[in-house]
């Protein structure tokens, strides 16, 4: 049975608050569980593009080696289980009831005592090491929310390894406006003698990297296009980079059974929901919701066949759209463009968007106040040879996998 109460106060807890905890009072929350995170074998990964793509490409090959893994990631596109995985798959419901109800206990208990209430990503990520805690897991892949150095996940002292995947300009209201203060709040993840392997494609940024692991004595490990994984041939090129960055990885740990035969298996059917998955008949939804992510986003979509481009597109208004909005027009040429108003209430308003797409040189531009009417509009208009993407959006990707579920069970034909 789904825990309703749960899921209702998780998503209840505001995002983001006045009064924080700061590190050590996350360190006190996890002390009152038991410590759970000491006794697990963690791989942190950070960065700004790709870090969930890593996730599920560590957990691919670590599964196929035959161990049991705990994967914690956000957000989640439909259900709050997804952020909880367990070897690939959201956690059983009895297992994410224990774990709410663990921390809610040690949440009420702190509180009295004078402590600020944790925020949804604490109090999912106590949830994530309570969970893990107790199944004892052979690795947890943990994926930090924003930045590295105050992030919340950063409260762990001993990863096995850290990752920092592609670094470009994204949160920058609270990480700094060039790569290189953003790189510097990544790198906060790196501990003193933990091997660090990182995107090195952005040599400002992979500089920074490099400077913090010297300063704490950790081993580097800089990767460049030129070392993208090829034994297999991904749906977006983007992949070969974030896939030799977690072969990598393994290899440093020279983890028992990972064999290139078994990284190949692996990576050759691997999946990560909203991540150019194809969802129907030339239609395709893709999480890209920065000027980094879009980049590489079209660089997925040159890659494919020929054939007019129609988009779907959202975003919330504290990301830099204008920008977005800009590369998808002049690289992309798109035959239509619809805009949706997001569900979020950070969502950015459809007349703003339809503005700056019209800025932009794209006159055929339609907007819709719900996925669901959005949806149905760019199915229906959508010729056999046009390609459609839907993009922009993390919490547009969840809202349109919903909306797919509702028409598929009402039998509409343009889904087949």
């Amino acid at each position: 049975m789904i825990d309703k109460k749960a899921r209702d106060y998780l998503l209840g807890i505001p995002l983001w608050t006045k009064k924080k905890n700061t590190l050590d009072e996350v360190r006190n929350f996890l002390e009152a569980l038991g410590n759970p995170d000491e006794q697990l074998k963690i791989i942190h990964v950070a960065g700004t593009n790709g870090k969930g793509s890593v996730c599920a490409d560590l957990t691919a090959m670590l599964m196929e080696a035959g161990y049991h893994v705990g994967t914690f990631v956000s957000p989640h596109l439909t259900d709050v289980t997804e952020r909880f995985l367990v070897d690939g798959c959201p956690v059983e419901e009895a297992g994410f009831s224990e774990s709410f109800t663990r921390v809610k206990a040690v949440t009420d208990k702190l509180t009295v005592e004078g402590y600020a209430h944790p925020t949804f990503f604490e109090f999912v990520f106590l949830m994530a090491m309570d969970l893990y805690g107790r199944m004892k897991p052979d690795f947890v892949v943990l994926e930090t929310g924003l930045g590295g150095r105050l992030d919340t996940t950063n409260v762990i002292r001993h990863p096995l390894a850290c990752v920092i995947t592609s670094i470009s300009l994204d949160h920058t209201q609270y990480l700094g406006d060039t790569v290189e203060l953003i790189a510097a709040e990544k790198a906060g993840i790196i501990k003193q003698g933990v091997p660090v392997v990182y995107d090195n494609n952005d040599q400002a940024a992979g500089a920074v990297i490099a400077a913090a692991a010297k300063r704490l004595g950790s081993a580097a490990y800089g990767l460049t296009a030129a070392d993208s994984y090829r034994e297999v041939s991904f749906a977006a090129p983007y992949q070969a980079m974030n896939a030799a960055l977690a072969v990598k990885v393994l290899n440093v740990l020279d983890v028992a059974g990972v064999t290139a035969q078994v990284c190949k298996k692996a990576l050759a059917s691997v999946h990560w929901t909203g991540r150019m998955q194809k969802v129907a008949p030339n239609v395709w939804v893709d999480g890209a919701h920065n000027p980094g992510g879009i980049r590489a986003f079209i660089q997925a979509v040159k890659a494919q066949i020929s054939g007019n481009i129609r988009l779907l597109f959202a975003a919330v208004s504290d990301k830099d759209y204008h920008e977005m909005i800009r590369l998808l027009c002049t690289e992309l040429a798109p035959e239509s463009v619809t805009v949706v108003q997001l569900k979020s209430e950070r969502g950015l308003q459809v007349d703003a968007l339809a503005k700056q797409f019209e800025e932009a040189g794209c006159s055929q531009v339609t907007a819709f106040d719900s996925t669901k009417d959005a949806l149905e509009h760019v199915l229906s208009e959508k010729k056999e040879e046009d390609r459609l993407y839907m993009v922009g959006s993390l919490y547009l990707i969840g809202e349109i996998l919903e909306d797919l579920k509702l028409l598929r069970s009402a039998g509409r034909g343009f889904l087949n």
